[in-house]
């Protein structure tokens, strides 16, 4: 063989070798991120903490998992199309997120890939898994148990307005309500009387509010669904303008200047639905990994819009609250 011919085959040789060594190479994972809700509705810390979860799993985006997001902005009506969408794309697992009724969605769309959700009932009831300890199927998750803690909302509104009047109590008819029971049963202990609201939209959001001044109701009390969550900064102008004391389920609603809000902090929730769709990129299976329930609550009272609506809150408020806005 001629010299020439020999490096001309060597230099081949060489450069087909990365290329097929690059072939060899495993494809970068892709997590499935659906939620009920929209990014620009999403605190930047609450996103870091489900990228955080992953990276406890040995998981960084951009380096070794990729995420494909897919947000309904509130219009539950989307999601069946955005599921199918993951589907179609093979994600390795999807963490469906926002609350009801993503994780519904999702179930219905694929019997096969592994689904990671977050919940905001009783996932057994609700026919998501068999049972928290062992899930079975394809799905495992975290879970709220939100309805508990709406009663214990309606006890906090009585603390600040003990001769209240009727308190109204707005939820979402286009969702799966698993609190309003457990608001039926607080207020009939307390001897409350409530009035049950239905809003799926911005425009209805708006007629119950106007609802609300024409029949005087006392104070308000926000259903645990994430079109509320989506629509916090409406709900929350509504109610300053109308001079309405309301209680609400997340933090971000009193920072955003609600009242009050008692429930789960959603930042530790969206890191568990990380870790586990981590776990699962690892090899771990949906029916083995149990459903968690997040039993971290959290009491925030904005003075400020107190002060606003000329209430005086009770020293055994300020006392028990995780956070006081001035």
């Amino acid at each position: 063989m001629r010299r020439r011919e020999f490096i001309k085959l060597l230099g081949g040789a060489a450069t087909a070798w990365p290329l097929s060594v690059r072939a060899q190479q495993p494809a970068m994972p892709v997590v499935g991120f659906l939620s009920t809700l929209s990014p620009t509705k999403m605190a930047a810390n609450v996103m870091n903490e489900f990228r955080q979860g992953l990276k406890e799993a040995g998981f960084v985006e951009g380096q070794n998992v990729k995420i494909e997001y897919r947000w309904a902005d509130g219009h539950y009506d989307r999601l069946p199309a955005l599921a199918a969408d993951l589907v179609d794309r093979q994600v390795a697992v999807i963490a469906a997120t926002g609350g009801e009724p993503s994780p519904q969605v999702v179930k219905a769309a694929t019997q096969t890939i592994p689904i990671v959700f977050m919940a905001n009932g009783d996932p057994v009831a609700a026919g998501l898994v068999a049972s928290l300890n062992r899930p079975g199927g394809n799905l495992t998750g975290v879970t709220i148990f939100g309805m508990m803690a709406a009663g214990k909302r309606l006890e906090l509104l009585r603390q600040l307005m003990p001769k209240a009047g009727t308190i109204a109590y707005l939820m979402n008819p286009n969702n799966p309500n698993w609190e309003l029971g457990n608001v039926q049963a607080a207020a009939r202990s307390l001897g409350q009387q409530i009035l049950v609201l239905n809003a799926g939209g911005d425009r209805e959001i708006d007629t119950a509010f106007a609802t609300i001044a024409q029949q005087r109701v006392a104070a308000l009390l926000v259903a645990s669904d994430p079109l509320f969550f989506d629509r916090r900064d409406q709900l929350i102008a509504l109610a300053a303008r109308q001079a309405i004391p309301a209680a609400y389920y997340l933090r971000a609603f009193s920072q955003a200047g609600g009242l009050l809000s008692y429930g789960n902090n959603l930042t530790d929730m969206y890191r568990q639905v990380g870790i586990y769709a981590g776990r699962i990129l690892n090899g771990e299976r949906p029916a083995d990994l149990p459903v968690l329930q997040s039993t971290k609550f959290e009491l925030v009272i904005n003075r400020k819009t107190a002060k606003a609506l000329a209430l005086e809150i009770p020293p055994t408020l300020i006392a028990i609250a995780d956070e006081v806005i001035e």
